[in-house]
């Protein structure tokens, strides 16, 4: 798998919200609190903003603005047009002075006519006005697969993998690449070279030194085989040499030199505007080289860069992230997070003060939103994540060989339908790859509404349309993850009802463990199979490059000669229109082809957050957040 698939897609009657699962892969995630028994916490999204009463439908209008890093394609994004931009200092969940909010300095320039330009700004984080550092937040989560920044592919191992370790650069609440371990970096003339020098505090959690060593040496072993990372393609494969590496040709990186100890080049093939952003992930994060084991042991007790180490795992039990008093960055406002893994009832432990936070699920949203309700001043509302749910098809496997199928399969599913009566009206039919307010983002694309007669005719007339009849039609097995025994959430039940009636078409369906379930996507194990997609960066680039028919993310087996030619192009493209304009021809050509069926984009979400918890951001794209929390009030205080 790859980027950014995350979410098992599992949206129940009473999720608590969207679950998220991957712009990397899928992942079920347990938001900003939740149970980790029904694995939907609350959505992410951009900014959050107390609920004053129900509200109406939201209508999303995206604009795009340039920024002064070196990257030109994304920018500032507008998530919503009734709420705060995202792109601008996000709004916390309790007011802040502006003076009290984290800010970005910029790294210093180098402007001398023909020199190299400095390629980001720094992620220095500044909090003024605020009670002494202490206390624990606490919240319900879930067991991720890994720890291990170079095998993580979803969304619940990257929300911790981030807070534990770093690498030279990090998504800041802007969704825009900053300088993290790295102090300075430059970029030459032709947009193919970057240097970067390292922080002089930069530092691991034991306090030994981070050098430009240890940089080449992670993107290696990223890039090693026998690790195997499942997202070092995607994420690096611009860098000169890993490709090789990956395939076991060379046994370095040639693209990473190390200058001294305190200075990493690092060269890719051609320009790419979203090299930077990629560069910040987790599969670019450097690790101590020294404590690495093979057989893993070492993520007992993980020696990261980041604002939090790891205090105590007890799988399937909890998770305690402790503060790093030498973060680079200046150490975090919290003094832990404890993270219950095995809660059951959250809003009964959010009511018993057990724990700062949870989601809130559909039951229990219209009592929540009356204003005299007890907890009606501590419920938040976040506009939707960046990302698209659907079912996967495998392209290889009858019956999904033939197009006509696969378009069927979207026009015999009305939608809306099922989003306002299954899911309470909490997501919105996905028209397109790109959620909406997203780069590149367009409301031109022909994509699939309800029609049965349609999805009927383009049934009898594919290559299958005769066997419909007879035992001759191929069986069809959707994999979902979840324990076997479990109900089918409803929205896939409508789904599988529809397809019965419309196309006289039966479906059956099993059910994975989550760790299992991902690996069997990743190696195409499944005929079809349920997920999304979350952004990791603000770019078209990963959700539509996972299209080409050479990259390991691509999950479907789909190919087309003209998208591949069409994605090789756009990867070096800087003009960003351009860039957007050839986006949008290659997602047109993807609905077409149907890879899948288009299921949900993700709608609002809403959150019960403890009025004492301060600077708590709920974001559209997973961003490190801890260090930006704080209590109102200190321990003794409370």
């Amino acid at each position: 798998m790859n980027l950014h698939v995350w979410w098992t897609a599992q949206l129940g009657l009473f999720l608590v919200v969207l679950l998220a699962a991957s712009a990397c892969y899928a992942g079920p995630d347990p938001g900003p609190a939740g149970s980790a028994t029904d694995a939907a916490p609350i959505m992410a999204a951009a900014t959050a903003t107390p609920v004053p009463a129900p509200s109406g439908s939201i209508e999303t209008t995206p604009e795009l603005t340039a920024t002064t890093t070196f990257i030109p394609s994304p920018s500032t994004l507008t998530a919503e047009s009734t709420r705060t931009r995202v792109g601008t200092t996000p709004t916390l969940l309790l007011a802040e002075t502006p003076t009290q909010r984290p800010t970005s300095t910029p790294a210093q320039r180098n402007g001398s006519p023909g020199q190299p330009t400095t390629c980001a700004p720094s992620a220095e984080l500044t909090f003024e006005n605020r009670p002494p550092q202490g206390g624990t937040l606490v919240r319900l989560y879930a067991d991720p697969p890994t720890l291990d920044p170079h095998l993580s592919d979803g969304l619940t191992s990257k929300l911790i993998i981030q807070e534990i370790f770093g690498g030279l650069l990090t998504i800041n609440l802007d969704y825009q690449p900053v300088l993290d371990l790295a102090a300075n970096c430059q970029i030459n003339d032709d947009g193919t070279v970057y240097t970067f020098v390292l922080r002089d505090n930069a530092s691991f959690h034991d306090g030994k030194p981070v050098t430009a060593h240890d940089v080449k040496w992670s993107i290696e072993r990223a890039a090693d085989p026998t690790t195997p990372s499942p997202t070092a393609y995607d994420f690096l494969g611009d860098i000169v040499g890993v490709v090789d590496k990956l395939e076991g040709n060379a046994d370095e990186v040639q693209g990473v030199l190390v200058i001294d100890d305190h200075a990493v080049e690092i060269e890719i093939y051609a320009p790419d505007s979203s090299f930077l952003a990629r560069l910040a992930s987790e599969v670019a994060f450097v690790l101590d080289q020294d404590q690495i084991t093979d057989d893993g042991s070492w993520l007992t007790s993980p020696n990261g860069t980041g604002p939090f180490r790891l205090g105590d795992y007890r799988p399937g039990s909890l998770i305690v992230l402790e503060r790093n008093p030498l973060y680079h960055l200046g150490p975090s406002h919290l003094d832990s997070v404890r993270m219950i893994l095995d809660g059951q009832d959250a809003m009964s432990m959010y009511e018993s003060d057990a724990i700062h936070m949870t989601g809130v699920s559909l039951y229990d949203l219209p009592l929540i939103l009356a204003p005299n309700h007890p907890f009606h001043g501590e419920l938040h509302r976040s506009p939707p994540d960046f990302d698209v749910f659907y079912i996967g098809l495998n392209v290889a496997e009858p019956p999904f060989d033939d197009p006509r199928v696969r378009q069927a399969l979207n026009y015999a599913i009305d939608l809306q339908s099922i989003a306002d009566n299954v899911l309470g009206g909490r997501v919105s039919p996905a028209r397109g790859v790109i959620p909406p307010g997203f780069p590149s983002y367009t409301d031109d694309l022909r994509s699939y509404e309800y029609n049965p007669d349609l999805a009927r005719a383009l049934m009898q007339g594919s290559t299958y349309g005769e066997a419909l009849t007879s035992s001759a039609f191929p069986t069809i097995t959707l994999t979902i993850s979840g324990s076997t025994g479990n109900p089918v959430p409803a929205y896939l039940q409508a789904i599988l009802e529809q397809w019965r009636q419309e196309l006289d078409i039966e479906v059956s369906v099993q059910q994975v463990e989550w760790a299992d379930f991902l690996q069997g996507i990743g190696q195409k194990e499944y005929q079809m199979f349920s997920l999304g997609r979350i952004a990791y960066y603000p770019d078209p680039a990963g959700f539509l490059q996972m299209f080409h028919s050479e990259r390991p993310s691509n999950n479907t087996g789909y190919s087309s000669p003209e998208v591949d030619r069409l994605l090789d192009e756009v990867r070096v493209e800087r003009n960003r229109e351009r860039r957007f304009r050839i986006y949008n021809r290659v997602e047109q050509m993807v609905l077409d082809d149907a890879p899948w069926v288009w299921t949900w984009f993700s709608g609002e979400g809403y959150a019960l957050v403890k009025p004492e918890v301060s600077g708590y951001f709920l974001t559209q794209m997973p961003v490190p957040k801890y260090r930006y929390v704080y209590f109102a009030e200190p321990p003794e205080a409370r």
